[in-house]
């Protein structure tokens, strides 16, 4: 059951309905923000340092709008063949995405950004998170589009849904990185600002 905060408001920078999901697992009360920044990669940008500057540049976007709340802003980023791999947002991008994923390793890098919008501080990470799949026939990867359409998830796979069946294994310090926000990370982040997920406080 969702508490009331008694601590600063919290503000969830992301559209994303996964994040919400995963944030509504800590039973904070927050909002939601969906701040329009430009997510255009730089020249020789790595990807965790795409990922935690998207991170940090949607936290300060949704805090312009806000005065002493604690903003959340997350990005992740993943990557195949060196190669920076994004939503398929169809079923041929998808195809051909499982494709070329089949019997490689995907690495997601997602970061985390918990900005005091009060004292501009940020607190910054990146948890990695590399998925190995298994040999995909045709035949699977037509299978499990047809039934979990994930044309809206980087890598073209749900793992916490149908998609964790593409997979050989994970390897990560943090599961729910993998969807999208890391609640290991941001629930010690919460605690250096006096927010303890246990108490509501």
């Amino acid at each position: 059951m969702t508490r009331k905060n008694t601590g600063p408001a919290i503000i969830l920078a992301s559209g994303s309905p996964y994040r919400r999901t995963l944030l509504s697992r800590l039973n904070l009360e927050f909002t939601v923000a969906a701040p329009d920044i430009e997510e255009t990669p730089q020249i020789g940008e790595k990807a965790s340092n795409l990922a935690l500057r998207l991170a940090e540049s949607k936290a300060r976007a949704a805090a312009k709008s806000y005065s002493n709340v604690l903003v959340i802003g997350s990005d992740q980023v993943a990557v195949l063949d060196r190669q920076l791999i994004g939503k398929p947002g169809c079923y041929e991008k998808a195809l051909a995405m499982l494709q070329q994923a089949s019997g490689s390793s995907m690495t997601f890098y997602t970061a985390i950004c918990l900005l005091n919008a009060g004292n501009g501080k940020a607190q910054l990470d990146v948890v990695p998170c590399t998925v190995t799949f298994r040999e995909l026939s045709q035949g699977m990867i037509d299978s499990y589009l047809r039934m979990e359409q994930p044309y809206d998830c980087a890598g073209a796979f749900k793992s916490e849904g149908l998609g964790i069946a593409l997979l050989d294994k994970i390897i990560t310090d943090d599961p729910t990185s993998l969807v999208g926000l890391p609640l290991i990370r941001l629930s010690k982040m919460l605690a250096q600002e006096g927010v303890d997920v246990f108490s509501g406080n």
